[in-house]
C-alpha cells in the first residue's frame, strides 16, 4: 500500500511539472528584438490579427520610396494590453489603410521582415496607436 501511495504521489508530481513546462514553453520572450534600434516603414495594412497572446499587423511597406515594398509582420502585446496602452480597437486599422509604423527590428533578421511595433499612425486620419503599455503612465495624458 505504501509503495502504491509513493507511485501515485510521484505520478502527480510529474504531471504537475509537465503541465507547468508546457505553459512556459508556449510563451516566448521579446529578446529577439533589438530595443536599442528604432526603424520606420510606410505602407498599406494587409491584415490585423486581433488574437491572444499577441496581436499582429501585416504591412506591405518599405523604409523609403526608393526601396521596393515588402511584407512586414509586426508583433504587439495582447488585445487587452493594447486597449489600455494606446486606445486600440479590433477595427483600429483595416486592410488597405495607409500607415506609418515605428518598431524595434529583429536582432538577427536574416530574410525575415519583422519587428516589435512601438507606434502606428493612420496616415489618412493622423490617429496614433501605441503598443507601449507604459505610455499611459506618462504625465499629461489625462
Amino acid at each position: 500500500m505504501r509503495q502504491l501511495m509513493k507511485s501515485i504521489g510521484a505520478l502527480a508530481a510529474v504531471t504537475v511539472l509537465a503541465v507547468g513546462i508546457s505553459q512556459v514553453s508556449a510563451h516566448h520572450s521579446a529578446a529577439m528584438y533589438d530595443f536599442s534600434k528604432s526603424e520606420t516603414i510606410k505602407g498599406t495594412v494587409m491584415e490585423l490579427r486581433w488574437v491572444n497572446p499577441h496581436v499582429t499587423v501585416t504591412v506591405n511597406g518599405s523604409h523609403s520610396e526608393e526601396e521596393a515594398p515588402a511584407e512586414w509582420l509586426m508583433e504587439m502585446t495582447s488585445p487587452g494590453n493594447l486597449v489600455r496602452a494606446g486606445g486600440w480597437r479590433r477595427d483600429a486599422v483595416k486592410p488597405g489603410d495607409k500607415v506609418e509604423v515605428m518598431f524595434s527590428p529583429l536582432r538577427d533578421p536574416g530574410d525575415k521582415k519583422s519587428g516589435l511595433l512601438k507606434q502606428l499612425t493612420v496616415l489618412a486620419t493622423g490617429e496614433v496607436f501605441t503598443a507601449n503599455i507604459r505610455d499611459q503612465e506618462k504625465p499629461g495624458l489625462e
